[in-house]
């Protein structure tokens, strides 16, 4: 796997982590610690391109949900606490402005929807569509 970080400006200064590869058990701990990183030197809003990554296992996503709870734990301007969250996501009214993915595979698709990633990060089928989202 492969991980190359660009970044756009839209109405935000935004992040993208394009995995080239699959996300899973072998790649899951160095895509994390990448963002990480990159949380650590300044990154708020990120988006997670997988355009080139046929499969996100259950590893990969959670890592993806490391990577979410990073990032609402950063933001001083959230006014949510994490249970506030965690009922906004059942009730179906909250989705992380911080954190979104473009590009899934069909399958991948099927695993963010089984497991419910869907209800609290975006997932979009186009780049430029996610950027304008945050």
């Amino acid at each position: 796997m492969e991980i190359k970080v660009s970044t756009q400006n839209g109405r935000v200064p935004i992040t993208i982590l394009h995995v080239d590869g699959n996300l899973d058990s072998n790649t899951a701990v160095p895509f994390q610690k990448k963002a990480e990183e990159l949380i650590k030197g300044g990154a708020r809003y990120i988006l997670i391109d997988l355009a080139h990554s046929s499969f996100v296992t259950s590893r990969g996503l959670g890592a993806i949900h490391q990577i979410f709870k990073e990032l609402n734990a950063i933001h001083p301007d959230a006014t949510l606490n994490e249970e506030d969250i965690r009922k906004g996501i059942f009730a179906g009214t909250y989705t992380s402005p911080y954190l979104k993915v473009a590009n899934l595979s069909e399958e991948s698709k099927l695993v963010f929807k089984t497991t419910g990633f869907d209800l609290y990060i975006e997932s979009y089928d186009d780049t430029k569509e996610a950027i304008a989202a945050f």
